[in-house]
């Protein structure tokens, strides 16, 4: 027998729950933060999108839901029913989306993908879509707290300061299994150090230093006396220590981290042990550091345990909490 042709419409408010139960049994419902009953009503009633759904045999086999931003178009929600798959439901769905959009005069239509969902990557390109090089930046306007960096973004911002006084015996231990080299960026371009920045620093926050404008960056990282030490990891680069000497008698190891890739390959402890070797060398007369409760949870028991003694905390409002925040003095040495 020949399989019912499925028939194209748009959603009413009685579709609600099997549209619901469709994404269900897709597995689109897997972030609790997501209402995919007010989704459906919201896209219906704001004027600018619907669902469209297919149905056979009465039953809802497919939808995607699709809207506009005032420019371009926006597709969300595309499932099939599981038992229907691999028949061309998905694609008659985006074909239907961008008519919808086309009859609107939009010029352009955009979705997100994960970029763990390779197999819905590989669907949209077989359909023509480009992937562009664009970030997707979000913040909740419900009040629903999110992790940021190390902490929930409802939590006050708590800085601790620490410092070291005399040079404690280090040993640098390798890991055993990996090629590692560290060496000194000297000096390191705006863009090198844009990017070590954002590898390493992106996932705890790390903002300030985005905020600089290239001159300025640059006449920071280019200092003869701010050093950029940078660990690589069979040839990839895989975290970098800072060390700013411009402070008579102080040494700032200003930034330390080790990109995620890496994170968990004892690299922390081997990165740290050099970059106090480097330091001591110089004989100062005082090492400080700084963390917070953006950065990783090891990082202040790591601190702790070459020998920073904490010697001073501060707790202020988080950077996205007040437009004006910026890090402030020091306290009082």
């Amino acid at each position: 027998m020949t399989a019912q042709p499925a028939t194209l419409r748009e959603a009413v408010a009685a579709d609600r729950e099997a549209v619901i139960a469709l994404w269900r049994a897709a597995g689109l419902l897997v972030n609790p933060l997501n209402d995919p009953a007010a989704d459906f009503a919201l896209v219906r009633e704001s004027g600018h999108g619907t669902v469209l759904l297919a149905e056979q045999a009465g039953a809802v086999v497919a939808t995607v839901m699709v809207g506009h931003d005032g420019h371009r178009a926006w597709m969300w929600y595309l499932a099939t029913c599981p038992d229907k798959r691999k028949r061309g439901l998905g694609r008659v769905m985006v074909h239907a989306a961008e008519d919808w959009a086309r009859a609107r005069g939009l010029p352009k239509v955009q979705l997100l993908v994960r970029d763990s969902n390779l197999a819905a990557i590989g669907f949209y390109q077989r359909l023509g879509y480009v992937h562009e090089p664009r970030e997707v930046l979000s913040r909740r306007l419900d009040n629903w707290p999110v992790k940021l960096g190390g902490q929930r973004d409802d939590e006050p911002l708590v800085i601790t300061y620490l410092e070291m006084t005399e040079r404690p015996a280090i040993r640098r231990i390798e890991p055993p299994g990996l090629k590692l080299t560290l060496l000194r960026a000297n000096p390191p371009t705006v863009a090198f150090y844009r990017y070590l920045y954002d590898a390493v620093g992106r996932p705890w926050y790390w903002t300030d230093r985005k905020k600089l404008d290239d001159a300025a960056l640059a006449a920071t990282v280019q200092n003869p006396k701010v050093e950029l030490y940078v660990l690589y990891c069979d040839g990839v680069p895989a975290g970098y220590a800072e060390l700013d000497r411009r402070r008579d008698g102080v040494i700032d190891l200003v930034y330390f981290g080790i990109a995620p890739e890496f994170i968990g390959r004892g690299l922390g402890p081997f990165l740290l042990a050099s970059a106090l070797e480097t330091a001591w060398s110089y004989a100062p007369s005082r090492l400080t550091v700084n963390t917070c409760t953006l950065d990783h949870p090891r990082a202040l028991p790591m601190y702790q345990r070459f020998g920073f003694r904490p010697y001073a905390r501060r707790e202020v409002p988080p950077p996205w909490a007040r437009a004006d925040w910026a890090a402030g003095p020091r306290p009082a040495d």
